[in-house]
Order: C-alpha cells, then sequence, then structure tokens
C-alpha cells in the first residue's frame, strides 16, 4: 500500500470532495491503488457511522427551495445545524441540486433517492453538522409560479391552470407568504371538515345567544362562517399588494388556483 504513488492533484480533488484532511485523502487513495471513485466511498463508508452519530443533534437551520421545469415542479426543505452554513453558497447549491433530482419523482411527498442521498452526505461529511432532508412535494400539471424569501428560509409554490402574467402569479406566492392569517386551503372546500363545523357549531351558538330572532341569528350564524372563509382562504383573502379586490376577484378569466405550498424553516 504505501509503494503506491498518489498524484498530489488526485489527492487534491478527493479532498475538495470530501473536506478532508490531505493525509486522510492520501492514505484513502493508497488503499485502493489510487483510484478517486474507490477512495471517495471508501472514505464515505468509514464517516457513515460517526456522522450517522450526529443525528440527534438539533438541526434547527437550513434551507427552503423551489424548482420548476416545465409542467413539473417541486418545493423542499433541507435543515443543518447552524446558520452560517445554511448561508454557504456550497449548501445551497446542494439544496437546489437535491430539489432539482426530486423532479423525476412521483407527484406528491418526496422521498429520498440513494443519489440524493449520496449528494447530501458530500456536505454533511465537509461540515461535520448534522444535515437531514426535513420534507418536500412535487406537483405535476398546469402551470406555476414560486416565491422564495432573501433568506431562504420561507418559500411558496403555487399552482393553476389558464393564462395568468408572472407579475401576478409570483404575486400571489408573495401574498401567500405574507398574508396573515396565512390561507390555509385554496377556497372553502379546501377546509378541514372538522374545522369548517368547529366554526359553523361556534357561530350557532354565538348566534343563538345574542337574544334575535332565529331567522336572523340564522344570518348572523351564516355571515360569520361566510366571513372565515374570506379570511382563511386564498380566493377569499384581500390581496396584500391590492386590499380593496380579493384574490378570487384579482384572477384572469378561465385561471384556476389548483394548489399552493407553504414551507417556513422549522414550522
Amino acid at each position: 500500500m504505501s509503494t503506491v504513488n498518489i498524484d498530489a492533484k488526485v489527492v487534491m480533488a478527493l479532498r475538495n470532495r470530501t473536506g478532508l484532511g490531505f493525509g486522510d485523502c492520501r492514505t484513502a487513495l493508497a488503499e485502493v491503488g489510487g483510484d478517486l471513485a474507490k477512495a471517495e466511498a471508501l472514505l464515505r463508508e468509514r464517516l457513515k457511522g460517526k456522522m450517522d452519530s450526529r443525528s440527534d443533534r438539533t438541526a434547527g437551520e437550513g434551507c427552503i427551495t423551489a424548482i420548476i421545469n416545465g409542467s413539473h415542479a417541486t418545493i423542499v426543505e433541507i435543515r443543518s445545524e447552524t446558520d452560517f452554513t445554511a448561508k454557504n453558497e456550497e449548501f445551497r447549491a446542494m439544496v437546489t441540486e437535491l430539489a432539482t433530482m426530486s423532479l423525476s419523482a412521483g407527484a406528491g411527498e418526496i422521498v429520498m433517492t440513494a443519489p440524493m442521498t449520496a449528494r447530501l452526505d458530500v456536505v454533511r461529511i465537509k461540515t461535520g453538522e448534522n444535515i437531514s432532508f426535513a420534507r418536500g412535494t412535487r406537483l405535476e400539471g398546469g402551470s406555476f409560479a414560486k416565491y422564495i424569501h432573501h433568506d431562504w428560509k420561507l418559500g411558496v409554490l403555487l399552482q393553476f391552470e389558464g393564462e395568468m402574467s408572472d407579475e401576478l402569479a409570483t404575486g400571489i406566492c408573495q401574498h401567500i407568504a405574507a398574508a396573515v392569517p396565512t390561507p390555509m386551503a385554496v377556497d372553502e372546500h379546501g377546509l378541514p371538515a372538522d374545522v369548517v363545523a368547529a366554526k359553523r357549531e361556534e357561530a350557532k351558538k354565538e348566534a343563538e345567544a345574542s337574544g334575535k330572532p332565529p331567522q336572523i341569528a340564522e344570518k348572523m350564524a351564516e355571515g360569520k362562517v361566510r366571513k372565515f372563509f374570506e379570511e382563511t382562504t386564498l380566493l377569499g383573502q384581500k390581496y396584500v399588494k391590492e386590499e380593496k379586490k380579493s384574490i378570487r376577484e384579482l384572477l384572469p378569466k378561465g385561471v384556476t388556483i389548483k394548489a399552493f405550498i407553504r414551507l417556513r424553516m422549522g414550522a
């Protein structure tokens, strides 16, 4: 093993890939006859147990990003332990690559593949941090728009059908990011049935307690539920950039919003 002549350029290449010391890289290359790929695999295998032992360390930082490719789109959240790593260009490049790689998956919740895990492990080894895939979703069909906040800690992916300007589509994404309260669904039909039932019951009791005649109390209850829909659904909310109009009123004729995903780091 010690007689193998290892090119310093190959050692540096391995060091750049793993972030490990020159000596560790040279030793690994010597063990596999100077083969860069085999040496990298050897080091990853040796470090796997060490990195897995760190998985219980809190990873409260990280990045969110979204990728759109025609009628396919994905949004992901990757966690790190420190904000320093989350702001690192290599970390953010890895997050973007994982989002891009996940485009080939089926619609729905994203599950890490072996190539995705290998790419993430490169940064895990270099940083020595507990870096992990937190969550992600892939959508199919129609058109998409996205908004990623400048700190990469808040992202929105919007799916719609029909013709809508980039400006308005991006604006709606920004609305989803900023609106208070955060929209729970596209419209009332997307709200959880138990939430709607509870709100109806609450509105009914409040109306009855008012002492108004039954017919008036019923209208009062309906009005409270309608107000709830306006406040909690995307289409019902007033546009944050033009509060005189709701999102529904702003949509061009023939445009239908199918879904949206809003991710905030750690939330």
